[in-house]
């Protein structure tokens, strides 16, 4: 690191278990983050200030005015334009010194894989089940960590899959394709706005946690927030030994 690196991150530095070499790999390090949106916002503003040396972001829609109650990588002069060019132009000027690769696209297929692969850690901050599945499935395919989020209404929660170990569990795991499973959406049932910031800087908090090597992360827990009634509380899971996706039997 140079002189204004060890001046803009000095208080990780200071962290014992991060320090100048915790620092060092985050700079090393690349970071997907699929969704531009309410979680997208702040994961991706919090790694950039961390300094992740690359940070990809990937989203196909553009700026709604309905958007800017929460997703805070967004002005009202974005509405109109494509997410991701938008959260780019916040990204750098919030830290110049991160590179960000802005894909105004939906990420899939072949397309998915190759990102994937090329990253270090995967942030799904997306809002349907079918993508949460597909980017599931890739991350199992090229063993990297999973940082999950949801939010809607007051209640979200978010658990991390460091797939790169053979013994977590996979998204899948939690929530078994096939099962009945409601999908509810913010467009349809609304969002309480601080609620996103929680659960998208708890995803950074997790991936940079595991893109330094330090802490527990929360690989086999879902943490559950309320803020209406402000509580946290978490469950374990494991991993199922017959899961189609990353199971052993």
């Amino acid at each position: 690191m140079d002189d204004a690196q060890l001046l803009r991150y000095s208080r990780h530095i200071l962290l014992d278990e991060l320090g100048i070499e915790g620092q060092e790999r985050l700079l090393r390090s690349h970071a997907l983050v699929v969704g531009a949106g309410g979680l997208g916002s702040p994961a991706a503003l919090y790694l950039a200030g961390a300094g992740v040396g690359v940070l990809t972001l990937a989203d196909g829609d553009t700026v709604d005015a309905s958007n800017l109650q929460r997703q805070i990588l967004h002005t009202a002069a974005s509405v109109g334009q494509g997410k991701t060019v938008s959260g780019a132009g916040a990204l750098a000027a919030l830290n110049p010194g991160v590179r960000v690769v802005a894909l105004h696209e939906r990420l899939e297929g072949e397309a998915l894989e190759g990102r994937v692969s090329a990253a270090d850690v995967v942030l799904d901050c997306t809002d349907n089940f079918a993508t949460r599945y597909a980017i599931n499935r890739a991350c199992v395919r090229h063993g990297k960590p999973l940082v999950s989020g949801a939010a809607v209404r007051f209640t979200g929660q978010v658990s991390a899959f460091d797939l790169s170990r053979p013994q977590s569990p996979c998204y899948h795991c939690l929530f078994p394709d096939g099962q009945p499973v409601a999908e509810e959406r913010c467009a349809v049932t609304g969002v309480f706005a601080p609620l996103t910031g929680i659960v998208g800087s708890l995803q950074a908090a997790e991936a940079l946690k595991l893109l330094a090597g330090i802490g527990t992360p929360l690989t086999g827990r879902l943490l559950l927030v309320d803020t209406l009634a402000q509580t946290f509380r978490t469950i374990s899971f494991s991993k199922d030994p017959s899961c189609p996706v990353c199971g052993t039997m």
